[in-house]
């Protein structure tokens, strides 16, 4: 292959039954899908871990500027509480370079999120607040905000934990709940390690 024309389009199931490669060099890491689609999850071998944070960079300092401006809180209980999600892995690698001290994940602690979130927020911080649907819609349920500075980025998806709702619902909810007039959204595929932002 010597353009990218010539690349073949190959089917997302054979992530899920074959070994995919694009190098002979050694496998670094492994990322698996969240296999909410059905049973069977999706296994990306990666031999080159900096194509990947190189696409993640370029990506969000395309959309949002440069990382170093914003501190993030990640909100992803259900990415967290299995091995080899690519979204942690992107998010950590984030925190890591915007080099802002309070930064960090929540799993569960809903409640020292809240306080670190309207603290930072009140102090004129840029935030960047990134969350799994159904946790975003957790922390709202149990306190509303009314956030100036921060962005709230959603990654999509009840995982199986509530039910299904419209994006549109969503982002309608988390808008009151945030006191925000637009919600952000980030989609990603494990299988191609790339990401899509919408404003």
């Amino acid at each position: 292959v010597k353009e990218v024309e010539e690349i073949p389009f190959l089917p997302i199931d054979f992530f899920k039954s074959h070994q995919i490669l694009s190098s002979k060099d050694a496998v670094k890491k492994i990322f698996t899908s969240s296999g909410t689609a059905g049973n069977s999850t999706s296994k990306h071998l990666v031999t080159d871990l900096s194509w990947y944070q190189r696409s993640f960079l370029m990506g969000f300092n395309h959309f949002y500027g440069a990382i170093k401006e914003y501190t993030i809180l990640a909100l992803l209980p259900n990415y967290l509480e299995r091995e080899g999600s690519s979204l942690v892995y992107m998010v950590s690698e984030l925190m890591h370079q915007s080099e802002k001290p309070e930064s960090g994940f929540y799993l569960n602690n809903l409640k020292a999120l809240s306080k670190k979130l309207t603290e930072l927020d009140n102090k004129g911080e840029k935030v960047l607040l990134i969350g799994v649907s159904f946790a975003l819609l957790e922390l709202v349920e149990k306190q509303s905000f009314q956030l100036h500075h921060s962005l709230v980025m959603e990654t999509g998806g009840m995982k199986g934990r509530r039910k299904e709702m419209t994006r549109m619902e969503l982002h309608s909810i988390l808008c009151d709940g945030f006191g925000l007039s637009t919600i952000h959204s980030e989609y990603g595929m494990t299988e191609l390690l790339s990401q899509a932002y919408s404003k």
